[in-house]
């Protein structure tokens, strides 16, 4: 047991160390500030408050705080893995995002050898840090935090190179990151814990639930994540109109969605009773249906019937999807992330390709460039486009499903939990 115990002690800060410095070696040697950033490509006959920090920086810190608080106490409603969550979520976030900044500038922004970073970047590698963070809400209680970290640099790679394709390469708009966040963290997620799976998990089902100070808890989570989306789908959109669009859109479908989700919630209950489940996360699902189209001429009608289609969608995943794939497929979803990022991150690529095709190239005027750059030169009609944004949501759903099955490999015949934690019943598991 003494050397069971020694090994546990040392496999996580060993980990930690040379990842670490594996990283910084990495920014050594790849990374330099970008014009915004660096004091030598100054130039004086431009004025300061023209640098895209006073443009970007404030929906950079919604969306951290979306990272770091909104995710960590969303996970907290565990009734004896709250520690875990919180602590988990720290440290999976605070690695992913500098292996996605490195990551996604390879992809994205390699320059003559270098990769120029501003605050766009740290909002990008936020972007990918919340997939991770999504696929973590799947696997919550089942995994130790060093099986957490080789999670995350499997699937920071497969994002980037994913978010690659679809951005550069299909010329694909998804602003608010309805494909490329919400549905690949799901269903990667989802393919890990079923590869995970084993057959004494069912023994301590009676342990995923909460009790009244976690479900408070989890409201803290809820409540910044629904008051900050706005921020999150227009934080890299483009300056003006579009950007304004996004947030308005998005406010708009996460009203409508609210409403619905209490609604729902009330119908499907036996006796009638209101289910914090629900409200913790089918609540959220307008921002997630909302995060392809918001850049687009959706109009606030067209936001609040998606809000609204999102909530129903989502508690209706809840109370009768969820039993269906833990029993027949032996996926234990344990913070139901497919009902708040899946399904809903399908409904939001879905309806980003109806509008793209249904509303006309003259609704746009002279902003259509700024939304369908392609579509405003010539190079593609509406109908290509919104084609493009069909595959695109078949390549992600492809990428995840197929990267969630391979990273966990042979993982899941030695499973080991270990839990943040000021006593030992911190657990999901015995």
């Amino acid at each position: 047991m003494k050397d069971t115990s020694t090994n546990m002690r040392l496999k996580l800060p060993v980990a930690c160390f040379i990842l670490e410095i594996i990283l910084i070696i990495l920014f050594g040697v790849f990374v330099e500030y970008d014009r915004d950033t660096s004091a030598k490509l100054h130039k004086s006959d431009r004025n300061d408050y023209d640098n895209d920090f006073y443009y970007r920086y404030p929906s950079f810190q919604d969306v951290h705080v979306m990272i770091f608080i909104g995710f960590g106490f969303l996970m907290t409603f565990l009734q004896r893995y709250g520690f875990s969550s919180v602590g988990f979520n720290f440290l999976v976030a605070a690695f992913s995002l500098q292996w996605a900044t490195l990551m996604q500038g390879f992809l994205h922004g390699l320059h003559d050898g270098k990769i120029a970073i501003g605050v766009e970047s740290m909002i990008n590698a936020d972007f990918c840090t919340g997939s991770v963070l999504i696929s973590f809400g799947a696997v919550l209680g089942k995994t130790s935090p060093l099986q957490l970290l080789i999670m995350a640099i499997f699937e920071v790679t497969l994002f980037s190179v994913n978010e690659y394709i679809l951005l550069g390469l299909l010329g694909t708009r998804d602003a608010g990151g309805s494909m490329t966040i919400h549905t690949f963290g799901a269903y990667f997620g989802l393919m890990v814990t079923r590869i995970l799976y084993r057959p004494n998990l069912n023994k301590s089902k009676h342990k995923n639930s909460s009790v009244y100070h976690s479900d408070m808890f989890a409201m803290i989570g809820t409540i910044y994540l629904w008051m900050f989306w706005p921020s999150f789908n227009s934080a890299i959109t483009e300056h003006g109109d579009p950007q304004h669009r996004t947030a308005m859109n998005t406010y708009y479908s996460l009203a409508a969605c609210t409403m619905s989700t209490y609604a729902m919630s009330a119908l499907v209950a036996h006796d009638g009773k209101l289910d914090m489940v629900h409200i913790q996360n089918a609540a959220l699902a307008g921002g997630v249906a909302a995060g392809t189209a918001g850049e687009m001429m959706l109009t606030p009608f067209g936001s609040m019937i998606v809000g609204f289609l999102a909530g129903i969608i989502s508690v209706l995943g809840f109370k009768y999807l969820s039993p269906i794939l833990e029993e027949k497929l032996k996926i234990q979803d344990t913070c139901g992330v497919h009902n708040l990022h899946g399904m809903p991150g399908i409904l939001g690529a879905i309806v980003g390709a109806v509008t793209a095709v249904a509303i006309p190239k003259e609704v746009y005027g002279n902003g259509l460039e700024k939304v369908f750059p392609d579509v405003a030169s010539g190079e593609r009609d509406t109908s290509y486009q919104a084609g493009m944004q069909a595959v695109s949501l078949a390549v992600t759903l492809s990428f995840a499903i197929i990267g969630g099955v391979i990273v966990p490999g042979e993982e899941h015949h030695h499973q080991e939990l270990t839990a943040v934690r000021t006593e030992e019943s911190d657990k999901l598991n015995d």
